[in-house]
């Protein structure tokens, strides 16, 4: 991905999200041509000339120094996730060369394995930041057989998300977990724009959908470390379980996600049944499409 590109259409999508009330600017006149603030205005608000803040949303932030960064986060009022992608951005238009290799294969450390099978009663997964699936502990497969049912290796979340039916029937919210996909991607793709195997990921599914590509457009990042996820399972029907992304330092870009239901509650109750049917089933075969005549 072009950084530059990526620089620019991030700062001018955050401009545009700006009303000049928002940022307590008065306005004179409603002969407005932007639907945000202006360069001048977004110039004005950071204390840095309308010339250099120019310079920054064409895509240049090569040298940026810390303190320009956070008066653009102010002026723009970015939330925290848009302050660490803007942070991101610029590290990676630093001056030092970079290519388009491919990353070696990621593989999860036997002691992060064992964590995982350990954890029998809680489903578990360590994600990339391409969320691609390193690996998972038997329940994890077991609550997201449609996800894993696809043959395809490694298992990837957002393909599931925008290229399987089956997606739309298996998150009762589907909107918000396409969302909170892309958002994701797009918050590694300014941590390195020059990883191939994300590259060629998005530019699949820019091909090939519709919803991903209005989405990808939009530029949105936030963190995904806690919440709910609201699912519909073929065989247990609906959890809505509390997920905590738990990053592994000791190994850059995976997070180990576990998710959980509060003890005596119909969630519970069904990520017990789930346990049981998984005991005898093998979840990703089970659900898996019928074979094509």
């Amino acid at each position: 991905m072009d950084n530059r590109a990526e620089v620019k259409e991030f700062l001018s999508s955050r401009r545009a999200k700006i009303t000049p009330q928002q940022a307590g600017l008065a306005i004179f006149g409603r002969n407005r041509r932007v639907p945000g603030l202006r360069r001048s205005e977004v110039a004005d608000l950071a204390g840095v000339s309308v010339e250099y803040y120019a310079q920054l949303e064409r895509g240049d932030l090569r040298g940026v120094s810390d303190s320009v960064l956070e008066a653009l986060a102010r002026a723009l009022k970015l939330d925290e996730a848009e302050r660490a992608h803007l942070t991101d951005l610029a590290h990676a238009a630093g001056p030092a060369p970079r290519t388009r290799r491919k990353p070696p294969t990621q593989a999860v450390r036997p002691s992060v394995q064992r964590i995982l099978d350990g954890m029998t009663e809680v489903p578990a997964f360590v994600l990339n930041g391409r969320l691609d699936v390193l690996a998972a502990n038997p329940l994890a497969v077991a609550l997201f057989a449609p996800v894993f049912a696809d043959p395809a290796r490694p298992v990837n979340h957002a393909r599931f998300n925008f290229l399987d039916p089956r997606a739309h029937d298996f998150w009762i919210d589907w909107e918000r977990a396409a969302d909170d996909a892309v958002a994701t991607l797009r918050t590694a793709a300014g941590r390195n724009p020059y990883d191939k195997e994300l590259t060629d990921l998005v530019g699949e599914l820019c091909t090939r959908s519709d919803a991903f590509r209005v989405r990808w457009a939009a530029h949105d990042v936030h963190l995904h470390r806690t919440g709910i996820k609201h699912i519909r399972h073929p065989v247990v029907g609906e959890l809505h379980l509390s997920y905590e992304v738990m990053e592994l330092p000791a190994d850059p870009g995976q997070a180990l996600v576990a998710f959980s239901a509060e003890k005596g509650t119909p969630d519970d109750d069904a990520l017990r049944l789930l346990a049981s049917w998984a005991a005898t089933h093998n979840p990703a075969d089970a659900l898996a499409p019928p074979a094509t005549p």
